[in-house]
């Protein structure tokens, strides 16, 4: 992997991540744009505990722009776009419209491929391992930022999430503090370990992994859709080796990756059959904050890194919706029993 650094119009920085050694970045934005202006701001609700991010700018953010005006695009001729470069393999440049900033925090954009077409799971091997050497390497420089304590890698798919823009990519967010759902699994792994003398992510997978819900196995991850799972087609992909975060991965389960992810995602195309639209998913990175954890009582390496995967469509044109005990009450209601989404997930395999 070879990686180049430069910088965008209005000062922020683009990195490209190419396969081959000898690719020359070298174009410059030719784009006449005023330095970013942010207002985020984070708030915590003294009730729950946890915190907010006040982003007012993002409402005027680029807003499902037409397939000739995206700005994810390579740049081509006066056609200027977010990437100066007439194409590329993995880019990776600060939003411009973050939710995050300065002593708040970092937002950044991944573009998984220049090919406004794709999506990630039609890129090759090498691709996907591409993009995982970018992830690994950008978890690696946020977390040398004071303004950062965790770092989370994810990709919206599917304009039944919310995505605004069409071109394959996904984001990573340096959180200035451990975010709600982490303190939350912290807390939860302290006091198991209290209570047992053992890791709680170890038993979870050990108990999983001999459930009828594993979905697919290889000889460093497994893929297993969980006990109580909240959505309706919801799969987490683990190392076997216990690992906090994406550096920690060896060559060994970084090779097999993107064999193992690839397929999770094609199968997740397939659940509602042929003539479907492509499934809406999330697919978020869950990594150890790179932060002191006393206060929960657990160190970094009892974490364990894992990455889920799930879809807000419960089944063919109807969605899963947040409504009263969701959103009111965080009680989550599945109308697929786990055992079944395992099932027609292990059904629509490639042949």
């Amino acid at each position: 992997m070879k990686k180049t650094s430069t910088r965008l119009a209005d000062g922020r920085e683009l990195i490209h991540y190419d396969t081959r050694d000898d690719a020359a970045r070298t174009a410059v934005d030719r784009r006449p744009l005023d330095p970013v202006a942010t207002s985020s701001e984070i708030r915590e609700d003294p009730l729950l505990g946890d915190f907010v991010a006040i982003a007012s700018h993002r409402q005027g953010r680029t807003y499902h722009p037409p397939a000739d005006e995206c700005p994810l695009c390579p740049s081509e001729g006066d056609r200027l776009t977010e990437i100066p470069d007439s194409s590329y393999d993995v880019v990776v440049f600060e939003n411009r419209f973050p939710s995050l900033a300065g002593d708040s925090g970092r937002c950044e954009v991944v573009c998984f491929t220049s090919d406004h077409d794709a999506s990630f799971a039609g890129l090759s091997e090498e691709q996907a391992r591409l993009v995982l050497d970018a992830w690994t390497d950008r978890t690696a420089e946020l977390s040398h930022l004071d303004s950062v304590a965790q770092v989370f890698c994810f990709e919206n798919r599917g304009a039944e999430i919310g995505v605004t823009l069409g071109h394959p990519h996904g984001q990573i967010y340096g959180y200035p503090d451990v975010t709600p759902r982490t303190a939350l699994m912290l807390r939860n792994l302290a006091a198991h370990r209290e209570r047992t003398g053992r890791n709680l992510f170890d038993d979870v997978l050990a108990r999983e992994s001999a459930a009828e819900r594993v979905v697919l196995e290889g000889e460093h991850w497994i893929a297993y859709v969980p006990h109580a799972a909240h959505w309706p087609y919801e799969v987490h992909l683990h190392p076997k080796r216990r690992v906090p975060d994406l550096l920690a991965l060896d060559e060994d389960a970084r090779t097999e990756f993107p064999q193992l992810y690839l397929e999770l995602l094609r199968r997740f195309d397939r659940i509602f059959g042929p003539g479907e639209p492509p499934t809406p998913y999330i697919a978020a990175w869950h990594q150890a904050p790179f932060t002191d954890l006393g206060e929960y009582g657990v160190s970094r390496d009892e974490f364990a890194l894992h990455l889920e995967l799930f879809t807000i469509r419960r089944t063919s044109g109807k969605l899963k919706f947040l409504a009263g005990s969701e959103s009111g009450m965080n009680v989550f209601i599945n109308d697929v029993p786990p055992e079944t989404a395992a099932e027609r997930l292990r059904e629509v395999a490639s042949k």
